[in-house]
């Protein structure tokens, strides 16, 4: 067993220095994100769509999400040491989706915190099984518990990290995208790292509460950010009018579905007509506008 160990050891030590650094843009001071493409995780890209990357403080280095295989995070952390020298302490992980989680095991260490909603260690305990069981038919990687890392340190509502004369607020969201969303928020250059509750050219996709995106979203309109960093698409510097079309496609589903239910229809009828006028202003529409449908109606179906 020792020696399978160590083998194993040995070959993740091999991948890692064989992967070439991530593709990496600077959007801020100190602030450099990974833009992910606009598809399904698939055997190709082997999970790796998401927008992930890290911020640069004095002492050391916190990342945002790790990807969606180890090598993207064995890549992620070559590009890290490209531009800095600095060591990473913190790895913050938005929620608990593949994309984002899957490349944790590169920054596994005993100096690096991992960071997360206090709700995301039960959220990898519940789908961590299913995860590892789906790695290899659906992304063609391999995947075993010890790739499903938990936080070290768990939000419950706010946490302040400081990077060495750079402070990141860390916000736990309620039940919105999912129900382990956090934000992390950069005062020095007024950055916001939205992840997943901002999708931008992809469709959102609905795995927590629609009305409880809508309010976090509602809260977080009123607020100023000079950048916001989406989970999926281009960086905003426009805050807050490029929310509008994430909000309207999440209040068509509300206004349409509460409508239909009033009506005294059922789940099949919705899913063949709610929200199709949004069809053309989204990528990825038909692979999720049905189970975004499905989840809001089994919702609102219980509203009192």
């Amino acid at each position: 067993m020792r020696f399978l160990f160590l083998l194993c050891t040995l070959l993740i030590i091999q991948n890692a220095h064989a992967v070439k650094a991530l593709s990496i843009t600077k959007v801020a001071q100190g602030v450099y994100v990974h833009f992910g493409k606009h598809e399904m995780p698939n055997k190709i890209n082997h999970g790796a769509i998401a927008n992930i990357g890290f911020i640069i403080g004095g002492s050391c280095v916190a990342v945002i999400d790790t990807g969606g295989n180890p090598e993207q995070g064995f890549a992620l952390k070559k590009a890290i040491v490209k531009i800095t020298d600095k060591p990473v302490c913190y790895v913050i992980n938005t929620h608990v989706h593949p994309d984002h989680i899957y490349g944790n095991i590169a920054f596994k260490s005993d100096k690096v915190k991992f960071i997360g909603h206090n709700k995301l260690a039960r959220a990898m305990s519940t789908r961590g099984q299913y995860y590892i069981d789906k790695a290899a038919d659906q992304l063609n990687i391999k995947l075993t518990e010890k790739n499903i890392i938990p936080p070290d340190i768990p939000v419950k509502k706010k946490l302040t990290i400081d990077l060495g004369g750079r402070k990141l607020t860390i916000n736990a969201h309620p039940t919105a995208h999912t129900d382990n969303d956090i934000t992390v928020f950069d005062r020095k250059t007024q950055t916001l790292w939205m992840s997943d509750l901002l999708f931008l050219e992809h469709l959102p996709v609905i795995d927590g509460s629609l009305l409880g995106w809508l309010t976090e979203l509602n809260k977080l309109e009123k607020k100023t950010y000079k950048i916001v960093i989406p989970g999926h698409g281009p960086v905003v510097t426009d805050w807050p009018k490029s929310l509008k079309l994430e909000k309207k496609y999440l209040q068509i589903l509300l206004t349409e579905i509460r409508e239909m239910i009033k009506q005294g229809k059922f789940l099949e009828e919705a899913i063949k007509k709610v929200g199709y006028s949004e069809r053309k202003k989204w990528k990825l529409f038909d692979q999720f506008h049905k189970k975004n449908v499905t989840a809001a109606f089994a919702e609102l179906e219980w509203e009192d």
